[in-house]
């Protein structure tokens, strides 16, 4: 009976710790987003804005929004055969998370296209002059 109230206590003292931990963990993945990505330019955080656009279109067309990040992670594994410095927008790990998050945000959080256009190219740019 002891040994239950242990394993009660224990459960209990670990379900006050998972929130914190996943706090930390969600603080470190932005942090790490931003820190050691290239700076995109302007340029890129238009052309970055337009595919996501064009993802918000797909999606309004119906498509599904695991296809569509399937496709996407496809799509960046092929872009990865080329140098860094030859590629669209996606020239490190830390721009691939940053683009496929934005992605998921489309399929999980509805709007109009151009809304997820703006929001996408104020952020990149925000992103960029923070990398500065």
């Amino acid at each position: 009976m002891l040994q239950a109230v242990n394993s009660d206590q224990e459960q209990a003292d670990a379900m006050k710790i998972r929130p914190a931990t996943a706090s930390v963990a969600a603080t470190a993945l932005i942090v790490s987003l931003n820190a050691g990505a290239h700076p995109l330019s302007r340029e890129e955080c238009a052309e970055g804005s337009d595919f996501i656009k064009n993802a918000a279109i797909s999606r309004q067309n119906g498509m599904d929004g695991m296809t569509f990040l399937a496709r996407t992670i496809e799509d960046l594994a092929a872009i990865k055969s080329f140098p860094p410095e030859l590629r669209w927008f996606v020239q490190d790990q830390h721009d691939e998370d940053y683009l496929l998050k934005a992605v998921a945000e489309i399929f999980s959080n509805p709007q109009d296209p151009q809304v997820h256009q703006r929001y996408f190219f104020g952020e990149c740019l925000t992103r960029t002059s923070s990398s500065e």
